[in-house]
């Protein structure tokens, strides 16, 4: 059997290192032929030490040059996206709008792209969007409530989850779930003070740092739900979001007729990223497996979008579309950041991606959008959070 050629970019963090996790499970299927990071030089060399990639792309040149020196006979280079080149699958596990690069490059080669990177796709849909439609191309999400809709969406004979879909006449909506994160059930007099261990301290899943702390403000939930919109065609009327505390359901669709599918699993990435790898069949290994003996319950509520406010930002920023996402994006992140380094509380970041979004004034034409006008925004609404950071 041909094993099938993976390309991780962004390998050494949460998502990359489940991947490598899935492939040394399903070794005989797949074939590790590259390896990217920012820097992570330890890392990123026992990785290549171990699956012996044809390429690995270092972003940070001093970092570069050290993992050159540790890997002879392998090619070193500096663009993630040069990782593309020799895949059939590119996980594109890379933090932050950083990210877009990759997902651009996999889609314009014609090859399948495995997207854990939301900001991307949230920032860039009016350009990612038209890639889509690039013989081969394919994009298979990651992230665990997309892949569960994804999934639930193959229930569907309308359905056809393998293209640029706009929309589904058998979906009445999609329900994501969302764990609630650290702070679920807190108010906002109560999250005042809390600190950064708290905010990355999530009750259900192991991930990294930018994405545990929008987990804890809801704006994680908040880009989903404008990914789901740029990957499914679903209008944001019909995308709703229930807190969901044991995420054992990772997310629902609910049809015209009353039907409601549902994807369930205990919280366990690489059963998405082993989706993502060998769709459309499964893979062998049982990640994620449920022991219905011991399930005692599943709960819902509705989210507090009073106290946690990202999560309406998300869907007046998907609202209005053009770059506005991208503004939010940008924002997010450097709100985060901020965060993470102490300078603000965690309260701020709401604060913080309001007060920029409230700048957004850009009117481009989603029809005539290029990558290089999506990276301005992203600068413009970067440097507007940095002048309200300072003010």
């Amino acid at each position: 059997m041909t094993k099938r050629r993976v390309a991780i970019a962004g390998s050494t963090g949460s998502i990359g290192t489940q991947t490598l996790a899935v492939i040394r499970a399903e070794h005989d299927a797949y074939e590790v032929v590259g390896l990217g990071a920012s820097s992570s030089v330890e890392s990123l060399i026992a990785q290549a030490t171990e699956f012996r990639p044809r390429v690995v792309a270092v972003a940070d040149p001093a970092s570069r040059a050290a993992v050159g020196r540790a890997l002879p006979g392998v090619e070193v280079v500096a663009d993630l996206a040069a990782l593309v080149d020799e895949a059939d699958v590119v996980i594109n596990a890379v933090v932050g709008f950083a990210g877009l690069p990759v997902t651009v490059a996999t889609l314009r080669a014609g090859k399948r792209l495995a997207l854990a990177n939301k900001e991307s796709l949230i920032a860039a849909g009016p350009v990612v969007q038209p890639l889509r439609a690039t013989p081969g191309a394919e994009l298979i999400p990651v992230d665990s409530e997309h892949c569960a809709i994804h999934q639930c969406l193959r229930a569907s004979a309308r359905s056809s989850v393998r293209s640029n879909v706009r929309s589904n006449v058998e979906v009445s909506r999609l329900v994501l779930t969302a764990s609630g994160g650290p702070f679920r059930g807190r108010t906002q007099t109560e999250l005042a003070s809390v600190g950064i261990e708290e905010a990355l301290a999530h009750p259900t899943w192991s991930m990294g740092p930018k994405i545990t702390i929008d987990s804890s403000t809801l704006m994680n939930k908040g880009l989903e739900v404008i990914e789901a919109h740029e990957l499914f065609g679903t209008p944001f009327e019909h995308i709703e979001v229930v807190v969901h505390p044991q995420s054992i359901i990772h997310s629902m669709v609910e049809f015209t007729d009353g039907a409601t599918i549902a994807q369930l699993s205990m919280p366990d990435m690489c059963l998405p990223i082993g989706y993502a790898l060998a769709y459309p069949n499964r893979i062998a290994t049982p990640f994620g497996r449920i022991d219905w003996r011991s399930l005692k319950r599943l709960d819902f509520e509705e989210p507090d979008l009073a106290t946690f406010r990202c999560l309406a930002l998300a869907y007046a920023a998907g609202r209005v579309g053009g770059t506005a996402p991208a503004w939010l994006s940008a924002a997010n992140e450097e709100a985060v950041e901020a965060f993470l380094n102490g300078r603000i509380r965690w309260t701020q970041i709401a604060e913080i991606c309001d007060a920029v979004l409230q700048k957004h004034h850009e009117t481009t034409d989603t029809t005539t959008m290029s990558v290089d006008d999506i990276v301005r925004a992203d600068h413009m609404a970067r440097r507007v959070a940095q002048e309200v950071l300072h003010a």
